[in-house]
């Protein structure tokens, strides 16, 4: 039996899904819809989608599940919208959105069943365009059906519609969601925010500090490059518990503030220590609510036609880069070509590839660190011991 299922919004998210659940249900039945025409018109051109009716109203009515890949904002509209449709018989309605309680606790008294959803992959591309039916691999996909038993009952509904994602499926409270992306996505991205303006604040009165935030710098505020659009609605809709994260972090300031008027280094050191000791238990090879960086970095001399050696050689093997950039922190004979992969596989057949066909020194930040963390070269003290 052919299945209709509509999805709202044909941006990265909803067309990458799209393509998962063409590759795993071919005898699916595809609506789509999008506010722009361009991007409606590019899904059918594609094969997307399979239909696409004149109104939003004619493509609901037609499905048995509906998926919104719009923002939290946009999601509530549609689903006061979807209220007050003539929707076929036991529609399951359901979302991607990064915040949970609020358009759960909306869609508690609407006359549809719906289950939250969210898979925690992303891009540094967006768009239609960018659509890739990898994208949620081994990705955690989050579901909140809340507390009706017959909720929890249609979780193997939506899990089985999207098995091609190959993602690994949660299922948790809408409370227990928005905790820990506020705490490991949503507040780390305001954090980067502020450190990249307050650099900006640096540089006013020291022109040289952007040169040197080239390196290091730039990489832990890499997230602060995200929508700015996208990043006031997530906020706007998980504001009581950034709030709470926000005032964690100021008494965290306000300690370390005290131990620094008051230099007690050893209040210091385990400050940092903790952290170190944390980080070092998290899972490495697992995607996370941030999306991961595949960076393959390479040291180079300054000659000529070296790029377009290093390009030439991985266009051969079919690997694309969505992003390249030469690192200027250092003024030596060397500098250091960084290229970003649209996924691991990728980032290891590239890295693969230059060392076994280029002379050039080339490698992975996370092997750094590893050669660091378990080199026994290594030795901590605390301070004022003996070195």
């Amino acid at each position: 039996m052919t299945q209709s299922v509509l999805i709202v919004g044909l941006g990265l998210i909803g067309s990458s899904l799209a393509s998962c659940i063409k590759a795993s249900h071919p005898q699916t039945m595809l609506y789509g819809w999008d506010l722009h025409e361009e991007t409606k018109q590019t899904a059918l051109d594609n094969q997307v989608v399979d239909i696409i009716l004149p109104t939003f109203e004619d493509n609901a009515a037609c499905a048995e599940i509906i998926l919104l890949a719009v923002p939290v904002k946009t999601s509530l509209l549609y689903l006061e919208q979807l209220s007050q449709l003539s929707l076929q018989k036991n529609v399951l309605v359901t979302d991607v959105g990064s915040t949970k309680m609020g358009i759960m606790t909306f869609a508690k008294d609407q006359p549809y069943d719906f289950i939250g959803g969210h898979p925690m992959a992303g891009s540094h591309k967006s768009g239609i365009q960018a659509r890739d039916r990898n994208l949620f691999e081994k990705a955690y996909y989050i579901l909140t059906p809340g507390d009706n038993p017959r909720l929890q009952e249609r979780i193997s509904e939506l899990e089985e519609l999207l098995v091609g994602t190959r993602a690994k499926f949660l299922t948790m409270t809408a409370h227990e969601h928005d905790q820990i992306t506020g705490s490991l996505s949503h507040f780390p991205h305001v954090v980067a925010a502020v450190l990249v303006n307050q650099a900006q604040q640096l540089n006013e009165s020291h022109p040289r500090s952007i040169q040197l935030a080239a390196g290091g710098f730039r990489d832990i505020t890499r997230i602060a490059s995200s929508d700015p659009k996208m990043w006031t609605d997530i906020l706007l809709s998980n504001r009581p518990i950034l709030m709470s994260l926000i005032r964690q972090w100021q008494t965290e300031m306000d300690d370390i503030y005290q131990w620094l008027e008051e230099a007690q280094g050893e209040a210091i050191f385990d400050f940092f220590e903790r952290a170190r000791e944390t980080r070092e238990q998290l899972p490495i090879h697992q995607k996370g609510t941030i999306p991961a960086f595949y960076d393959v970095f390479i040291d180079i001399p300054d000659s000529p036609g070296i790029i377009g050696e290093i390009t030439s050689l991985l266009g051969m093997a079919a690997l694309s880069l969505i992003n390249l950039r030469i690192l200027e922190t250092r003024e030596e004979i060397f500098g250091v070509l960084q290229l970003s992969f649209k996924n691991e596989a990728d980032q290891q057949i590239g890295q693969q590839l230059i060392k076994e066909n280029t002379p050039y020194h080339c490698w992975i930040k996370l092997e750094a660190i590893h050669e660091i963390i378990h080199s026994k070269r290594i030795k901590r003290h605390p301070p004022n011991s003996s070195r």
